[in-house]
């Protein structure tokens, strides 16, 4: 399969939203209703090599509120993660990702990137196999070349939508077939996505995945009507700004809005070996509404991360996958209207 170059690949970002009209498809069940970008090599809504390139949601709807959304004004690959200007935030072609964005990691790094030599190539999984620069450093927040792309396979349905993505790459001994499902249960204001990967090369895969989360609940900025709760005592090796937000024992909250270039992030620490600290919850009772994401795999990592147009919870669970073995996770989401204003 032709490779996509990287000179080619840039111009294609600096147009905006990497496409006019990328391909989409929309979901709904009654309660609930979707709208999804789907992966494509030349027209994709995202065609760089930081975040898997399915479920890539783009407006979630749910009583008039919408939880999702682009949080950046435009993209711009001369760029370094992200910026701002007169117009707005200004994104990165890598970074510049909707929804519950998800990426898989190893060891920081990505799958072979550790025995490649410069022109050799690694496997980053839900992206492609990717050709090794004369670096030695490997930095997810920038775009490498695409060798393969992999073959990825969609089917629609009203409520959901199935996205299997199929790769091999002899040459560094990674392969898989990922499996990933969102779908919006029947009669619920509920998202599940239902994810697996096998493992059909001859290396084991180690790897992290985690959900970026991009949150931007009605184009509202993170501020002290927001909070975000953990079912564990939150510790912290490095708190957030003591003037933008604080930890109080199972909650984050924001003590002012944020604004300008503001950004409050933390670690999060304190959860245990079990799937029932996977459980979050974010709430804004300026706007009455808020969402729960449940996992049925253990932490492994938390991070946290806002700025003035985006609110980003980012837990990790951790994979060990041997040659002809499968894993699977699944995250469901609830959204709900809070007490005082239920319709």
């Amino acid at each position: 399969m032709k490779s996509i170059s990287l000179p080619a690949m840039l111009m294609l970002f600096t147009t905006g939203l990497f496409s006019a009209d990328p391909p989409s498809a929309q979901l709904s069940n009654g309660q609930i209703t979707a709208k999804l970008y789907l992966p494509d090599k030349n027209n994709g809504f995202y065609r760089s090599t930081r975040f898997d390139w399915s479920g890539v949601i783009t407006s979630l709807e749910y009583k008039g509120h919408d939880f999702y959304g682009p949080w950046f004004q435009r993209i711009d690959p001369a760029v370094y993660d992200f910026n701002y200007d007169d117009q707005g935030v200004v994104s990165a072609a890598f970074t510049a990702m909707v929804g519950p964005g998800e990426e898989f990691n190893t060891d920081g790094t990505a799958l072979g990137w550790a025995d490649a030599k410069p022109g050799g190539t690694f496997v980053k999984i839900g992206v492609g196999v990717l050709r090794k620069p004369d670096e030695t450093k490997y930095d997810h927040s920038k775009t490498y070349e695409i060798v393969d792309p992999g073959k990825w396979t969609v089917t629609k349905h009203r409520d959901s939508i199935d996205f299997t993505h199929e790769l091999n790459d002899p040459s560094s001994g990674y392969g898989y077939i990922y499996k990933k499902t969102v779908r919006l249960v029947s009669g619920k204001p509920e998202m599940v996505l239902e994810h697996s990967l096998k493992n059909t090369g001859k290396n084991p895969i180690k790897s992290t995945v985690y959900n970026h989360n991009f949150l931007v609940l009605d184009k509202q900025p993170p501020s002290p009507d927001v909070s975000i709760t953990f079912p564990f005592e939150i510790q912290s090796p490095r708190p957030p700004r003591k003037e933008l937000a604080e930890i109080r024992g199972k909650q984050i909250v924001y003590l002012k809005t944020l604004e300008d270039k503001d950004r409050a992030t933390t670690v999060i620490r304190g959860f245990g070996d079990s799937a029932k600290d996977y459980d979050i919850r974010v709430e804004n009772a300026k706007v009455g509404v808020g969402f729960r994401v449940t996992g049925d795999r253990p932490l492994s990592n938390v991070g946290f991360w806002s700025i003035r147009t985006v609110l980003a919870v980012e837990p990790y669970i951790a994979m060990s996958i041997e040659p002809g073995s499968d894993f699977s996770w699944n995250l469901t989401y609830d959204y709900y209207t809070l007490p005082s204003s239920a319709k």
